[in-house]
């Protein structure tokens, strides 16, 4: 099978380094790839925003099936592109992606589903702002209603901040959601979906703020780890059951069947899992941990999902224990990251590439904000979670930054799900 995996981070490098691995891949590519993934696979340059060139590249190539990792894409519609030209594709249609491409879709489509979430309120108007805004609080979730690579929410106890965040997204054109705030703690959970049938993952925890203890602004994410220690028993079936299937059924009701990967970003709160966003594809740093323990071969499953065969498959097989991954981010990120720096060490064993470039002597440069994404596995979370931060002491580059406490409240046995 030829695959094309669509798209240039760190979960990229991670899907591409896992289908290395199935005996079933003959051929593999990366678009546009990174240093990284060069290493595995052919890396091509293109705009992954344009269908056309997704459908241009993929048909010259001859891919057997289109992997789509980020969302850019697919909310632009490159997967409907892709499926209209004759070839298989992991990744929904430009229509179900709106149930992360429009905050106010997902909750139209939660409200129709009875799926548990947040009050919210969409405002799109200045002039209606603060009267929004006294329906919220004391705490603040103020949210851009569109992509924003998971930098444009503001969790916040402070009025005045609240309200110049969403006046920020009003100026430039952004529809404003605010929600009421969740309690307890937050979790992910990936789920392979064809549109019916649903194949839940590890769930995962990542970590938004840029600085330890939650310090800082949010991030795209620096760092994650799986599986959740502090899980109660039996919540990956009860999140399929109230909140992933009633969605995917709800689309498919709506003639907009998902078909792809579903991300629910949930909220363990006192009176049960409610959903803070949904995604329509693998999240980032989230896959590098899950994907790490996963042991049934990956194109299967995608291949299964694209061809709606997904009931049909065995129970996924894991590898017993956890994984951590640390992100290593450039001076500067999350604002403007200093790039064009050598990276020593970024061979080193469990390093997977998130933004990097190769210089034409060999030298691997950092060419991104969130630069690395450091993995490892262990028999439990301490010792995952020491070997991760024992690679990323291999890694040097100018300047970098990286959290130290990734997963280390679950080992230290600090998280806890409220309850009523």
């Amino acid at each position: 099978m030829r695959i094309l995996v669509i798209g240039g981070g760190g979960r990229e490098h991670a899907i591409a380094l896992a289908l290395s691995r199935d005996p079933s891949v003959t051929a593999l590519a990366c678009a546009p790839g990174n240093a990284g993934t060069a290493a595995l696979a052919e890396n091509y340059g293109v705009d992954v925003a344009k269908p056309a060139d997704v459908v241009k590249l993929a048909t010259e190539w001859q891919a057997d099936l289109v992997v789509f990792g980020p969302e850019t894409p697919l909310v632009a519609g490159a997967s409907d592109a892709v499926r209209a030209a004759g070839i298989a594709c992991f990744g929904p249609s430009r229509a179900a992606a709106r149930i992360e491409g429009s905050k106010a879709f997902a909750k139209d489509v939660m409200l129709a589903a009875g799926v548990p979430t947040a009050h919210s309120e969409v405002v799109d108007n200045p002039a209606k702002l603060d009267a929004a805004l006294t329906h919220f609080g004391p705490t603040w979730v103020v949210k851009d209603d569109g992509l924003a690579a998971g930098k444009g929410v503001l969790v916040t106890s402070d009025f005045d901040a609240a309200r110049a965040h969403a006046l920020k997204l009003l100026d430039g054109g952004h529809p404003v959601l605010l929600e009421s705030f969740l309690d307890g703690p937050e979790a992910s959970l990936f789920c392979l979906v064809d549109g019916t049938a649903v194949v839940p993952l590890l769930p995962a925890q990542d970590f938004k703020r840029v600085g330890d203890d939650d310090a800082g602004p949010n991030t795209g994410g620096m760092g994650a780890y799986a599986p959740l220690p502090w899980a109660p028993e039996g919540l990956v079936d009860e999140v399929v059951r109230t909140i992933v299937q009633p969605t995917v059924d709800e689309l498919a009701r709506r003639g907009t069947p998902f078909s792809g990967l579903l991300y629910a970003g949930l909220a363990l709160t006192s009176s049960g899992p409610q959903v803070i966003e949904f995604n329509c594809r693998f999240g980032d740093p989230e896959t590098q941990a899950v994907l790490a323990l996963l042991n049934t071969p990956l194109a299967s499953l995608f291949n299964a999902v694209a061809n709606g065969t997904l009931a049909e498959q065995p129970p996924l097989e894991w590898e017993s224990g956890a994984a951590v991954t640390v992100v290593v981010a450039a001076e500067g990120y999350p604002g403007r990251p200093r790039v064009d720096d050598v990276i020593q060490g970024s061979d080193g064993q469990g390093v997977l590439h998130s933004g990097t470039r190769r210089r034409e002597d060999g030298a691997v440069l950092s060419a991104g904000g969130r630069v690395l994404s450091v993995v490892a596995t262990g028999e439990d979370l301490a010792a995952a979670r020491e070997a991760a931060y024992q690679r990323v002491s291999g890694v040097h580059l100018p300047g970098s930054h990286y959290r130290t406490d990734i997963a280390l409240r679950a080992v230290r046995g600090e998280i806890t799900v409220p309850t009523d």
